[in-house]
């Protein structure tokens, strides 16, 4: 019985660690938006997001099963970069198809701007049930609430950040082929490997530095947030050629 309310703790305090952040950092880029989303499409891109995760998780695990049997890497505790980079695809992919199906497939994709901000809500409730699943192993294995409130701020401060740039970079890419739908798998593919490159290279440094220069690596990915905040204020201001405005078929 004990155990039982232990592992139900662990599993509250986990989620509350993932989605807390997760809605402080919505309400944040959510503001960025001048005509609001329906809230009903917003809740749709957040459970897409997290529904997501098993799958991708599914697909990392295959590769890395792959990997093993033929013979490129001893276990699944060894990260190559090329690993790494299939990693950050995958997720990158799937954050995409979380936002596609939930939103930017229907009438509401209606201008510029909807696409970062539907990539970045799937991305913040993706990053937000991979940091719970996370903190949870991390409850699980050291029983100790002040490293996993560490380890929550420090995925707040870096992983999540990180999901929402890659998205968002997706977003953009989007964006600036609203009006130019010629463009549009274009600005797709290229937007997904940029995505995946900038997740690929975040992780592997990590990994690479063992933590010790962790702040560097972070400050990185801050860099790359603040020029996706400037980027961000050109979509704004995108505006059609024409007096033709296009419109998702």
């Amino acid at each position: 019985m004990n155990q039982a309310l232990l592992t139900s703790s662990n599993a509250l305090y986990a989620f509350l660690g993932g989605l807390i952040p997760a809605i402080i950092w919505l309400w944040f880029w959510l503001k960025e938006d001048p005509h609001p989303e329906p809230q009903k499409v917003l809740a749709r891109a957040f459970v897409a997001g997290a529904a997501v995760i098993p799958l991708a998780m599914l697909v990392e695990a295959f590769f890395c099963e792959s990997g093993r049997l033929a013979g490129l890497i001893p276990d699944c505790t060894v990260y190559p970069f090329w690993l790494l980079a299939l990693w950050a695809a995958t997720e990158e992919l799937f954050k995409f198809a979380a936002a596609y199906w939930a939103a930017l497939k229907y009438r509401h994709f209606v201008e510029p701007i909807d696409a970062p901000m539907y990539l970045i809500t799937a991305a913040i409730s993706f990053a937000a049930m991979e940091n719970s699943i996370f903190i949870f192993k991390i409850l699980s294995t050291y029983q100790n609430t002040e490293i996993s409130i560490l380890t929550g701020q420090l995925r707040f401060l870096g992983a999540m950040l990180l999901h929402i740039t890659t998205s968002g970079i997706v977003g953009i890419s989007i964006a600036f082929s609203f009006f130019h739908r010629e463009h549009r798998y274009r600005n797709v593919v290229g937007g997904l490997f940029t995505a995946a490159l900038l997740h690929a290279l975040f992780n592997f440094f990590i990994l690479k530095t063992g933590g010790e220069n962790v702040l560097n690596v972070f400050l990185f990915v801050w860099a790359a947030a603040i020029a996706f905040i400037f980027l961000l204020e050109k979509v704004k201001r995108l505006k059609p050629l024409t007096s033709h405005l296009f419109l998702n078929a």
